[in-house]
């Protein structure tokens, strides 16, 4: 909305309006207005959700004692997450923009998606919510209908059809068929959301992570809609994409005001309803620039606690119940490897957890200058 304050009759009343024009200054406004928001109204949804007792439900079963205490924490804070992003692209991304209403799409019926999935924990006071296989199909469903939004449009079709890898200066793959870029989408898509869905077991790693990609695919999206980067970049040019600097921005800003309150030790949990919701739009921004293979590199950490997943359960049911982690995600084993060190050592066994997630919040920001990296090595 703010966009249109730069139309020329309002720079001619007042030129500093001119601002208005520039992604750079939108994307950091966005980012702004994001976390003045979170930080504003954190407080009454955390005591808005205590009152209507929507509380975290943890296995009994959990690894460490300490997060069996995390019972009871507001959860759904996602919904924090969606409301601050939603006012903040609304105020600073150009309204005409397709592909903003599209991840915006994206980010709303993902956090649909998982709020759902909370509600059923909720309701049933256990942790198991939505069935997998709902799960799944309603992920798939987004996927198909986000695919075909922009096969259908000749001007937006070589988004979903032409694949291009790092290091190198042409599209890898070119005129896919609608089959295989549904294919190759939707594993993006539903690969993504569940990513970060997993990543999502201590307080502050899940979004810390995603905080560093927002950042990433700020910078992806920023020169990938700019004709002349792009052009001296070797990366495919996207129109409008620039927009999409502005999602990332308004996402950054609102994940850094629910890290303020997701740090250790949490005053509320994002829930499915954030995790699916960020990793949805993050895939979306993704396909939608045309660097969907850079996201293994920029997002290094959600690949890695996903295919720690599948190991583990592949190993258990090959060998009869043979495990390779101590649990899996991957970061409860090293939680548990650095909780063994703390009693070994004598040292304050709370601490573990916040190191650990530090940790992986390191490998993340490393993991998204490696994928910003990759622009120049073409």
């Amino acid at each position: 909305m703010l966009y249109l304050l730069s139309s020329p009759e309002w720079v001619e009343w007042f030129s500093p309006l001119r601002l208005f024009q520039y992604i750079t200054f939108r994307a950091l406004g966005g980012a702004a207005t994001a976390f003045l928001l979170s930080l504003l109204l954190g407080p009454p949804v955390i005591r808005a959700l205590r009152r209507w007792k929507i509380g975290e439900v943890v296995r009994q079963d959990a690894v460490l004692a300490h997060q069996r205490g995390k019972s009871g924490t507001p959860t759904m804070g996602g919904l924090l997450i969606l409301a601050t992003m939603s006012v903040s692209v609304f105020l600073w991304a150009a309204p005409a923009s397709r592909l903003v209403r599209l991840a915006l799409g994206t980010l709303v019926f993902m956090a649909a998606v998982g709020f759902w999935d909370d509600y059923r924990k909720l309701t049933r006071r256990s942790s198991a919510g939505l069935n997998g296989r709902w799960k799944l199909a309603l992920e798939i469903m987004w996927a198909i209908a986000f695919v075909s939004y922009l096969w259908l449009d000749s001007g937006t079709r070589p988004l979903v059809a032409n694949v291009s890898l790092p290091f190198l200066k042409e599209p890898f793959l070119v005129g896919l068929d609608y089959s295989a870029a549904l294919i190759f989408a939707g594993l993006v898509m539903v690969g993504c959301a569940n990513a970060v869905n997993l990543t999502d077991g201590l307080d502050g790693l899940a979004i810390g992570c995603t905080n560093a990609v927002a950042g990433a695919y700020l910078v992806l999206a920023y020169v990938t809609g700019h004709v002349v980067f792009a052009r001296y970049l070797l990366i495919p040019h996207v129109p409008g994409a620039g927009e999409l600097a502005v999602f990332c921005g308004c996402l950054l800003g609102a994940g850094m005001g629910f890290l303020w309150f997701n740090c250790h030790p949490a005053r509320i949990f994002m829930g499915d309803t954030g995790s699916l919701a960020l990793g949805g739009a993050l895939a979306a921004v993704a396909i939608m620039i045309q660097q969907e293979i850079t996201l293994l590199f920029v997002g290094g950490v959600f690949v890695l606690e996903a295919v720690s997943v599948i190991l583990q359960v592949v190993c258990f049911k090959l060998t009869g119940g043979r495990r390779i982690f101590y649990c899996a995600p991957i970061h409860h084993h090293f939680e548990q490897i650095a909780k063994q060190h703390a009693v070994a050592e004598g040292r304050d066994v709370e601490v573990v957890e916040t190191m650990v997630t530090i940790r992986f919040w390191i490998v993340s920001i490393i993991c998204a200058l490696l994928g910003v990296a990759t622009l120049k090595i073409r």
